[in-house]
């Protein structure tokens, strides 16, 4: 069957109402599109995958707002840069001192990213990730080991599906959903 705009259009239309199998086609058929985009934007298949897999989480969560003039990929592709904004924006601001220094040679010798954390850092992440972990045990045991696959051991989406053996687009529709879940569970507590 060949995928047209009207089928596109259809399952959008369905996803609005909460149809899963929509938005699993619509993940499918627009991944590698906003994907390869944003791999070309950072250079980095990590980011690029986190940055897709949010994209399509908020473009999820906020389909209602979609305007059919416009193409849906347009629509994501504009989702996709705006999580990439907030994510350099996020590291820019952890990564770096703000030092008042007027000498240009000074300053440059400054701004250097500060990786070691205090005691009290490491006391509030080990708490953060306790409370994390609690969290995640709340979940179904599926969504327990792709968020540690993902998460923890830092595996890519292709490797989590090799070891899983489960197809790629499942392995992306389970993280989704997993941290989904997550958030949920978190406003919770």
């Amino acid at each position: 069957m060949e995928i047209n705009s009207t089928i596109i259009q259809q399952n959008i239309e369905k996803a609005k109402t909460g149809d899963q199998v929509a938005f699993t086609f619509l993940l499918d058929f627009f991944w590698n599109e906003v994907y390869g985009f944003m791999l070309k934007r950072t250079q980095n298949e990590t980011d690029a995958e986190d940055i897709a897999i949010e994209t399509f989480s908020k473009a999820f969560d906020r389909i209602s707002t979609y305007n059919p003039e416009y193409a849906f990929n347009t629509w994501l592709i504009a989702i996709a840069k705006n999580v990439h904004i907030d994510l350099l924006r996020k590291k820019r601001t952890s990564l770096f001192l703000d030092i008042d220094i007027s000498d240009e040679e000074e300053r440059r010798a400054y701004n250097v990213a500060d990786s070691s954390p205090s005691a009290e850092d490491k006391l509030i992440r080990e708490q953060n990730l306790s409370s994390l972990l609690t969290c995640i045990k709340q979940l179904k045991p599926q969504y327990q080991e792709v968020l540690q696959l993902r998460y923890f051991q830092e595996l890519s989406y292709q490797e989590i599906a090799n070891q899983l053996e489960e197809p790629l687009n499942n392995i992306k529709v389970k993280i989704l959903r997993a941290k989904k879940l997550l958030l949920e569970v978190l406003k919770k507590k």
